[in-house]
């Protein structure tokens, strides 16, 4: 094998997907044929227990296949394929057919400018009322945690730097919430994101295995977890500001009631100006973690 670079990697992370591995990258290669590009395709198997691996080889000999021992978890292929890509840029697809390779050069365009390229669905693309409100749910609340709207969160079509990629590949879930976890790192670190705009196809594979109310707490959990890496004063700023102002209600409450100032109003305003002094310092030390980072 050798170790030359090419212009861009292409990463599927499949599970049991023999049913539209083949066809996805028969279509792949004939697409990327045309681009005048170096690339190479990698596909993740994820200790598929069908011949999912056999399919993808039959295609050509020279997509590389690795095989995970056992299922690993859909964000696990995504972090295998960055440690082994070779592409200065990485494009992650889904291996399910939903995501078209025609798309993939206007992605790769945009990242002569931007850091990371996502597919952005269009409504009706999403799989479901009830799954498109959930991502509009889940793109609100990180556009609050970002700063930035946010259009796609959970979208698994993107590109970007394979630098940028490697950065945070150790923060990265085993689950289906890579997407989340890589977006919100990118942003709060400074990195600049663009929205491309998609339609996404139905499924051509086996069954979705996302689940919306187990997976949908996982990325609730993930969008937490990374405010508090690089912003915890985006949470510990408005549970102050609830508490002060239950504080002010029920002192308002009992002035009128009693005429007298009580220890629970006391204890919300003293409670309120702890959770603010320790958001405060919780900010400091994610910015000083932040700094040891830039600095490594």
């Amino acid at each position: 094998m050798t170790d030359r670079a090419f212009d861009f990697s292409i990463i599927i992370p499949a599970y049991n997907e023999a049913g539209s591995i083949g066809p996805l990258l028969e279509r792949l290669a004939a697409h990327l044929g045309g681009l005048g590009k170096t690339y190479e395709i990698l596909v993740i198997v994820d200790g598929a227990t069908d011949d999912t691996a056999e399919q993808a080889r039959a295609i050509a000999a020279d997509i590389r296949v690795i095989e995970h021992p056992y299922n690993m978890g859909n964000g696990a292929g995504v972090k295998t394929g960055i440690r082994k890509a070779r592409g200065e840029i990485l494009v992650f697809m889904d291996a399910d057919g939903q995501h078209a390779p025609e798309d993939v050069d206007r992605l790769l365009a945009a990242c002569d400018r931007y850091d990371m390229v996502v597919g952005a669905r269009r409504k009706g693309s999403q799989a479901g009322w009830h799954r498109a409100l959930a991502n509009g749910i889940y793109n609100y609340l990180a556009s609050y945690v970002t700063g930035r709207r946010i259009e796609d969160l959970t979208s698994g079509f993107r590109a970007m730097r394979r630098d940028v990629a490697r950065r945070f590949v150790g923060l990265l879930p085993n689950g289906y919430s890579y997407p989340t976890t890589i977006t919100l790192c990118c942003m709060r670190a400074g990195f600049s994101v663009k929205y491309e705009p998609i339609d996404a196809a139905q499924r051509t594979g086996g069954k979705s295995r996302i689940r919306l109310l187990g997976d949908g707490t996982k990325f609730l959990l993930v969008i937490a977890k990374i405010c508090m890496l690089f912003s915890p004063l985006k949470i510990f700023l408005p549970v102050s500001l609830y508490l002060l102002l239950m504080g002010i209600g029920y002192y308002g409450y009992t002035f009128i009631t009693t005429h007298r100032f009580t220890n629970m109003s006391m204890l919300l305003f003293t409670t309120s100006v702890m959770v603010f002094m320790l958001g405060l310092i919780a900010e400091q030390i994610a910015q000083m973690r932040f700094e040891r980072t830039e600095d490594g």
